[in-house]
């Protein structure tokens, strides 16, 4: 597995993570951990440095998973979490980032992985109620205790990006970026490269959508989050076919997977993009490592990349009370 650095800090990663939520959130049942715990090793045994959970994941109980089948490796990999967010026992209530509540959850977060210290610590969504100059400085505190060592946004506009990094230099932005969605290539990829900042897309693979496995007749169990989705209605699935379509004919002709040339572009935009598919299938996990290794020629880019702008996505990222918590 070739590593990346992330922007200008010096954090150097996988250059393919893993996004770990799926094991305890989001998309159906949660795994056994042992069968949580045996496909993050298997991940480590791939080359993958560079793994992504977060306190509302579950909640609480993906950063447990994590810290369990990391332990063995700790000083070999970079473990990025999230605060943001209010609970009552396990149940959100809103989000919450005033600097007492951030200070207090990371405290959780230090116990539920195991570590003595945060890797990266991301904002996980944008609050409203507390500028963003306060966040930054309660992170710089933490970093001065030794408790976190790189600060994180995800979901944030390239204004509050520029905000925050005048106080405590932002090391990685994570949000949603593929050839299902790419609004960030109007105005923070630029703001990014323009500070040095890195980029960890999540959903690389449009919810699993490029992968060519969920058609319009796919069904979502009630503890999938994609069934709420408006991109995920059985009338948008449809429509969206012809994305899939163009990656499983450039798969064919290079002799790999549609998932494999999606992640495969997304890594060619920029060379501090590090992406973080996540899976519950090791066979998966394996597909989607492999993706670092194929080369995708200066033609086969501009192919891919015309004839997705003359493809136009249907559906909403997002119900409305969740856009809400992006901050544009």
């Amino acid at each position: 597995m070739i590593t990346r650095t992330l922007g200008k800090s010096g954090l150097e990663v996988s250059a393919i993570g893993l996004g770990c939520m799926g094991l305890s959130h989001g998309y159906g049942p949660a795994v056994d951990d042992k069968d949580g715990i045996a496909l993050i090793r298997a991940a480590v045994d791939q080359g993958i440095t560079f793994f992504d959970t977060a306190q509302i994941y579950g909640p609480f109980t993906n950063e447990e998973l994590v810290g369990k089948a990391l332990a063995p490796v700790r000083d070999e990999v970079v473990i990025a979490t999230k605060f943001g967010f209010s609970f009552d026992g396990s149940r959100t209530t809103g989000l919450d980032s005033r600097p007492d509540h951030i200070r207090a959850t990371v405290e959780d977060s230090l116990r539920r992985l195991s570590v003595d210290s945060i890797d990266l610590l991301y904002q996980h969504r944008v609050d409203p109620g507390v500028p963003v100059e306060e966040v930054a400085g309660a992170v710089k505190e933490l970093i001065g205790a030794g408790k976190v060592k790189y600060f994180g946004l995800s979901e944030a506009g390239a204004d509050t990006i520029r905000r925050a990094h005048a106080v405590q230099p932002v090391t990685a932005l994570q949000s949603e970026y593929s050839l299902w969605w790419r609004e960030p290539e109007q105005q923070i990829l630029p703001t990014l490269l323009e500070l040095g900042i890195g980029f960890v897309p999540f959903s690389p693979l449009g919810k699993g959508f490029l992968t060519g496995a969920i058609t319009s007749t796919t069904s979502f169990s009630d503890t999938d989050l994609r069934g709420s989705l408006p991109r995920f209605t059985e009338q948008a699935r449809a429509a969206n076919q012809g994305l899939v379509g163009l990656l499983s004919a450039i798969a064919a002709r290079k002799g790999t997977t549609t998932a494999q040339i999606a992640l495969a572009w997304l890594l060619a935009q920029h060379t501090e993009i590090v992406p973080i598919p996540g899976t519950t299938k090791i066979h998966r996990l394996q597909e989607n490592a492999g993706a670092v290794d194929i080369t995708l020629s200066g033609q086969d880019l501009q192919e891919i990349t015309k004839a997705a702008d003359r493809i136009n996505v249907s559906g909403d990222r997002y119900p409305e009370h969740l856009q809400r918590m992006i901050d544009r």
